[in-house]
């Protein structure tokens, strides 16, 4: 990865508290200047990733580029990685450093 500038974002989260991040302003994880589906603009965002291991199910916000256009989402090496670990942890039972944030039912 490259080094880039960066900006400030700042929101107001759900409960009230002012929020900022840093956020990039050119491309730093992928190779791609368009979208390899369909060759629409893409850019970095936070996503929230859910990720399965046996009967287990985690959330994740990471950073990925994403198609403006269909959607698509393109990962960085290491944050694949990092889901490769978390599902193979899921799939072991080894969540205790993953907090539980409530429960999940299947509906018949």
């Amino acid at each position: 990865m490259r080094a880039t500038a960066k900006e400030a974002e700042s929101w107001s989260s759900p409960t009230g508290r002012k929020e900022t991040r840093s956020v990039p302003t050119s491309r730093t994880m992928t190779p791609f200047e368009k979208c390899p589906v369909c060759c629409g603009e893409i850019i970095e965002r936070q996503v929230q990733k859910l990720l399965r291991g046996g009967r287990h199910t985690a959330s994740i916000t990471v950073p990925a580029e994403v198609c403006l256009h269909c959607g698509k989402r393109l990962y960085s090496r290491d944050v694949v990685k990092r889901f490769e670990e978390i599902r193979t942890k899921l799939a072991r039972q080894e969540t205790e450093e993953f907090q539980p944030i409530g429960q999940a039912f299947e509906v018949r």
